[in-house]
């Protein structure tokens, strides 16, 4: 068959409480509190589109990986799963693919204004949005599914602790807007451990870099130390100011 470009449009962006892809969890649902709202682009008057969806309670998005760096596709790829070990990028959910398009099921927590509120998601805030479905129980829930790889190498989890300082901004903060709660958040992120095992090491290669760690999240960069399989969470900085010492845009 005769290779054929095909082109598509963003109907969406998703809005996300996670600024940059470290620390964006690797798979939907890992942290349930991890929030996101999905706008739909007013100029492609997609408003009647929404009609029915909020009988379901779950929806997929079809969305691209444009935070992607790499320059070429590598046909075997690090899961962080296989701790340095390699295997072919169609038994992952790498981002690294062919076509960088990602799947994610998500929770529908409500629908308004011509956005989708979700919850469990696993985008970056930004991500172009191709496409959405709902997720049908009776035809996308496979009982007999086996997981392959996966499932002798299930995900690691750190212990996360927080220091005094970290615990009393997070006081002082309390729950914003009532919807989500900000430990409980930065716990289910760093519980899921979301350094890529070049960060950490590997037997017979100790880990190069340092082992104090930041992610952008809400509008902080949140600053922790590992050690061991123990994370604890040393201050929130403000991310306009963090994010403008590094000379990046807000």
């Amino acid at each position: 068959m005769t290779p054929q470009t095909l082109t598509f449009e963003p109907i969406a962006y998703a809005e996300t409480c996670y600024r940059e892809r470290f620390g964006t969890p690797r798979q939907p649902g890992l942290a349930p509190d991890a929030w996101g709202v999905i706008r739909l682009r007013p100029d492609l008057n997609l408003t009647d589109a929404l009609e029915g969806l909020e009988g379901f309670s779950h929806l997929w998005v079809v969305f691209l990986f444009h935070r992607n760096t790499n320059k070429a596709f590598k046909a075997k790829v690090h899961p962080p799963r296989l701790e340095g070990g390699k295997i072919g990028a169609f038994a992952t959910r790498s981002p690294h693919r062919p076509n960088p398009i990602g799947l994610s099921a998500v929770k529908i927590e409500e629908i308004a204004d011509n956005a989708i509120h979700v919850s469990g998601i696993d985008l970056v805030d930004g991500t172009p949005v191709l496409d959405l479905k709902p997720y049908v129980p009776s035809a996308d829930r496979i009982e007999a599914a086996r997981g392959g790889w996966t499932e002798s190498r299930p995900e690691r989890f750190l212990d996360v602790t927080f220091s005094d300082e970290a615990l009393d901004r997070i006081e002082s903060l309390g729950r914003g807007n009532g919807r989500r709660d900000l430990k409980a958040l930065i716990r289910q992120t760093l519980e899921l451990d979301p350094r890529p095992v070049f960060y950490k090491g590997v037997p017979g290669r100790e880990n190069p870099y340092m082992d104090t760690y930041g992610f952008g999240l809400e509008g902080f960069n949140v600053v922790y130390r590992v050690d061991g399989r123990c994370a604890t969470v040393l201050r929130l900085e403000n991310w306009s100011e963090f994010a403008e010492s590094r000379g990046q845009r807000t």
